[in-house]
């Protein structure tokens, strides 16, 4: 009986001393995205506060491709143990709802730690462009149907769903103009080749305070302290919103105990005044809260994104 009780016991045991342990080596945080965009900015924020408070390096490690599938394919596949993780971005909810069939399902796959933040797009427009408000912009797009093209980082991505969200909200016409990136499609859009992007704040915030791009509206919920003068989408277009969502995730069968020590601490991060504030300088809000929060904000993406891909007849490049 006592050997029996002994055994019962072991499991428990064994994983509280796994949570007071862990992290004992180097943690992998993967990223799906290449270096030096928002996705991977967030990544190394996050990242930072985690190797300073648990004593461990936190390593980013990039893996693009697939539009953010290939990292979580390989993140899926690792070891639950809390060695692996992911920084779920604004393309996985997308991804979700655009491929079918594919090897990674984030939902099934991957268990959500805690959110990190929600970073806004702007719709921006070329300054030569009639319009100053998005009424006026839905006007002229109506009025000039067939001229007017909205650029994108690519079919799928969160500025191409952001715009084509627009579109089903309004009945504006506009022709997708897919790029390799946030660097191409601000290129032509100052040069006029198209005419409106619904692009990371975080990549157009200067060329607007340059006055070489005029924003309309920024796509989140509510105003920026960082484009005060800047209206919401919503303000005309109600209900709209198209923030992009990141957060952390695991293995799905990672520990329940590694899983809420890594929320903790990364929840003191998103209250300290100066890892927030970093955030807050991206142009997004902190989200923090429970892995059971967080995993509902992911549920509810790709809920909205579902829609929007169908009526899009978006696919999978």
């Amino acid at each position: 009986m006592q050997w029996a009780a002994g055994a019962a016991a072991f499991p428990v045991t064994s994983r509280i001393a796994t949570a007071q342990t862990y992290p004992s080596r180097p943690v992998h945080l993967v990223v799906g995205l290449p270096p030096g965009g928002v996705n991977d900015i967030v990544a190394r924020l996050v990242g930072q506060w985690l190797t300073d408070q648990l004593d461990q390096p936190f390593v980013i490690e990039n893996r693009p491709g697939a539009s953010g599938n290939i990292a979580g394919t390989a993140v899926a596949k690792s070891l639950p143990d809390g060695y692996t993780l992911m920084l779920v971005g604004s393309q996985n909810p997308v991804n979700a709802a655009l491929y079918q069939r594919s090897d990674f399902d984030l939902m099934r796959d991957i268990a959500p730690v805690a959110g990190l933040t929600r970073q806004p797009n702007v719709m921006v427009v070329n300054p030569a462009t009639p319009a100053k408000t998005v009424p006026e912009f839905i006007a002229y797009a109506k009025a000039n149907q067939g001229k007017i093209n909205m650029a994108s980082t690519g079919s799928g991505t969160p500025s191409h769903v952001a715009g084509e969200l627009f579109k089903m909200m309004t009945g504006a016409p506009m022709t997708h103009v897919p790029y390799r990136g946030g660097a191409p499609a601000l290129t032509d859009l100052i040069g006029g080749e198209v005419q409106v992007y619904f692009g990371a704040l975080a990549s157009g915030l200067q060329l607007i305070r340059a006055d070489k791009l005029r924003a309309l509206a920024v796509t989140s919920a509510a105003r920026l302290d960082i484009l005060p003068d800047v209206p919401v989408v919503a303000e005309f277009v109600p209900g709209y919103e198209a923030s992009g969502l990141f957060g952390i995730g695991a293995p799905k069968g990672t520990p329940t105990e590694i899983v809420d020590r890594l929320n903790r601490t990364i929840n003191a991060g998103l209250a300290d005044a100066k890892l927030s504030a970093k955030f807050l300088e991206l142009g997004g809000n902190v989200l923090a809260g429970t892995p059971a929060a967080f995993s509902k904000e992911i549920t509810d993406e790709i809920e909205k994104w579902s829609k929007v891909v169908k009526f899009a007849g978006i696919k999978p490049e």
